[in-house]
């Protein structure tokens, strides 16, 4: 009874350990995505700014340039856009793997896990 404790223990620990690292690296990741938007947000605002500027003094000369250096920014929203994608697709891979090795190394104790896990959030969510 005693080796069942312990396992139950080791168990609950690995799931918790298991559960702060997602977290840590969620959290970078979503801390680097709020980064890179606040900066967009600042450089549209910075670019709808001069196009303003531009308009103004310069006529349609400005104009075109403006044009180009919306296309320059759209480019660079994409570029960030696409960076922030793949950094959250780093984090789900990274937790799926993490997944894929508890269940390759101790499935018996991951499927445990998964359906204490279910019966937390079941119960939960009734309330």
């Amino acid at each position: 009874m005693s080796n069942i404790s312990n396992v139950a223990r080791d168990t609950v620990k690995e799931a918790k350990d298991g559960a702060r690292e997602a977290n840590r690296a969620t959290a970078d990741a979503g801390g680097d995505i709020q980064a890179d938007l606040a900066a967009l947000r600042d450089d549209v605002a910075k670019l709808a700014s001069q196009l303003a500027d531009i308009v103004t003094t310069r006529g349609n000369a400005a104009w075109s340039k403006a044009k180009a250096n919306v296309g320059d920014a759209l480019s660079d929203a994409q570029d960030k856009g696409k960076d922030a994608v793949d950094a959250v697709r780093e984090v789900g891979d990274n937790v799926v793997d993490a997944i894929d090795e508890s269940l390759k190394s101790r499935p018996y104790t991951t499927l445990a896990l998964a359906v204490g896990l279910g019966f937390l959030f079941g119960a939960t969510w009734r309330r």
